[in-house]
């Protein structure tokens, strides 16, 4: 017989809230002493990061997880790159591996970028613009997640969607040798075009590396550090990389230690006790709650919390039964405990019940809640109150989905597996005969992503790829990109609705609306799609990071999370 999570377990969990809420305040003040600059006095040494498990390929264009995009900004440029500082200007796009920002042309349709001279690969080789057309053509020929999501208004881009073995972006990026500069002509003008262009997946890479995912051979990159041994049970080495010269302190600064090493397979109650320990200087799990009043009382000055728009969503496979019912997809939004998440994730000072896919730290998020007690979408909450288990059965007997079964896939986290238990008791408690699968995180986002493992709902949480409604709109929902059979198809439940995707299409592309019109297209592109219910909001966090007494410089934007290269180590 399985505990349900209860009321007693809920008490326990709110037993820490008092010292993460004190946690809260104190970790943000110790963080407002950190200046991000620092004297050379603070260069050398080891930084050490640990993890419960590695995060698959090494491969930057391909790699999608939280976990690896924010090592990789110490390792890749793009032509554009988000600022490197702290707060809201960490959101700013600044040239990279270009001289400038270019001015848009033809109405938002033509962009040149003149590309920097003398900027190295860590193999010694000269960035030229045929190492940039190479890596545009790359995304597409090796299926790059996010290759239809961001860069498929580029002229050539649908003929490489169909066949990406012959994919050349012919008209579409065009090189000048002798100016140095890379042109890039759209079929429709972008408003995010430097956005996406900042993105990991926009790496320049080397215009030799295969057409093939890379796996865990290291390719050359140009930022400070270069990864110089990968083994996904054990571990990852990273040195400075010998041919980087600083071009732009805000684009990619230099980094302080002189080497990085992570450490893979190590759980996160235990991982905990080595920071505290320092045994490690960091690690990437999410903090087990029952450390959080631990970390409160003795170990403030090394706990941050800060904010970060990423959210945690319940993927429900649209293409198969159940939730192929729209009315069963709904059941799941009316049942969903979004206050037990909160407490889950350690308490109200962390994390925030999520009505829709359009977290707060996101411009354009709205408070009106149509998945609440007493609400609809007639009549939504002003925000969420409680769930509707009521309606959610009558829902699930009226989609004539009652009795079937049904698996949860989340990570094997300490608080993924918690939330993932609350969720199987829901589901039972709605009517379906419900199970959970843990997987490690490694394996489990890949997993879901793939429709040939018929997965039905799982539990994930997200982050922003830069601060735009679209990164939790089209980027989990548009139609381009769901990819039946691929471990790439982050479109996770098959979901592709032709009015939606126009209301997205229109907010991208439309350079004739204001800043505001555009945002209330993103506001109605997510009404629609909480309407037809792919996925179900839970809860929105900050993310709280412990670092051992040794690490100094806490360093955590917006876009990259903590910044390896600007924290040092004494």
């Amino acid at each position: 017989m399985r505990r349900k999570a209860g009321p007693g377990r809920a008490c326990i969990a709110l037993v820490f809230c008092g010292a993460v809420a004190a946690l809260t305040g104190v970790a943000r003040a110790a963080d407002a002493g950190n200046v991000p600059g620092a004297d050379a006095g603070h260069r050398g040494g080891t930084l050490r990061l640990v993890a419960s498990a590695s995060a698959g390929t090494l491969d930057p264009q391909i790699n999608y997880s939280a976990q690896y995009i924010d090592l990789f900004a110490n390792v890749y440029d793009g032509l554009t790159g988000f600022r490197k500082s702290l707060g809201d200007s960490g959101n700013d796009v600044v040239a990279d591996l270009a001289e400038a920002l270019p001015v848009p042309r033809d109405g938002g349709r033509t962009w040149v970028f003149t590309l920097r001279r003398g900027v190295r690969f860590s193999d010694g080789r000269e960035v030229t613009v045929a190492d940039v057309a190479a890596s545009m053509r790359r995304l597409f020929r090796i299926g790059s997640p996010t290759a239809g999501a961001f860069y498929s208004a580029i002229v050539g881009a649908d003929l490489c969607m169909k066949a990406p073995e012959r994919c050349m972006l012919e008209g579409g990026v065009v090189t000048d040798a002798e100016r140095n500069t890379v042109t890039f002509h759209l079929t429709a003008p972008d408003n995010e075009f430097l956005q996406k262009l900042a993105f990991t997946h926009a790496s320049i890479l080397p215009a030799g590396t295969p057409d093939h995912d890379i796996g865990n051979t290291p390719v050359a990159g140009t930022g400070p550090y270069r990864i110089v041994s990968y083994d996904p049970n054990g571990g990852m080495r990273l040195e400075r990389n010998p041919w980087f010269r600083l071009w732009s302190g805000d684009a990619q600064p230099d980094g302080y230690a002189d080497r990085i090493e992570y450490t893979f397979g190590i759980p996160d109650e235990s991982a905990v006790t080595a920071v505290e320990n320092g045994q490690y200087d960091w690690m990437y799990d999410q903090l087990p709650l029952d450390r959080l009043g631990e970390l409160g009382a003795r170990f403030t000055s090394q706990t941050h919390v800060s904010p970060h728009p990423v959210a945690y969503f319940a993927p429900m496979n649209v293409n198969i039964p159940p939730f192929s019912n729209e009315k069963a997809r709904q059941a799941v939004n009316y049942a969903m405990g979004r206050k037990a998440m909160v407490i889950f994730y350690g308490g109200s000072a962390l994390a925030r019940p999520l009505c829709d896919m359009i977290p707060s730290a996101i411009q354009g998020h709205v408070e009106l809640c149509p998945y609440s007690a007493g609400a609809d979408f007639g009549h939504p909450a002003a925000r969420w109150q409680a769930p509707d288990l009521e309606r959610a059965k009558a829902l699930v007997r009226e989609s004539g989905t009652a009795g079937q079964k049904v698996t949860v896939i989340v990570s094997n986290g300490s608080v993924d597996l918690a939330m993932g238990n609350y969720m199987r008791d829901t589901l039972e408690e709605i009517g379906y005969r419900a199970s959970v699968r843990a997987l490690s995180p490694g394996i489990m986002f890949p997993y879901i992503q793939n429709s040939a493992n018929h997965v039905q709902i799982s539990l994930k949480s997200w982050a922003a790829d830069y601060p735009s409604p679209s990164n939790f709109l089209d980027a989990l929902l548009g139609c381009e990109n769901f990819h039946p059979g691929s471990d790439s198809s982050v479109n996770m439940p098959g979901f592709c609705d032709r009015a939606v995707q126009a209301v997205m299409d229109r907010a991208k592309s439309d350079v004739s609306l204001s800043a505001e019109q555009t945002l209330e297209l993103w506001r109605e592109a997510d009404a629609r799609v909480m309407r037809l219910s792919p996925i179900a909001p839970v809860i929105e966090m900050n993310v709280v990071s412990l670092t051992s007494r040794r690490l100094g410089n806490f360093f955590y934007t917006n876009v990259y999370g903590l910044l390896f290269s600007k924290v040092w180590v004494q």
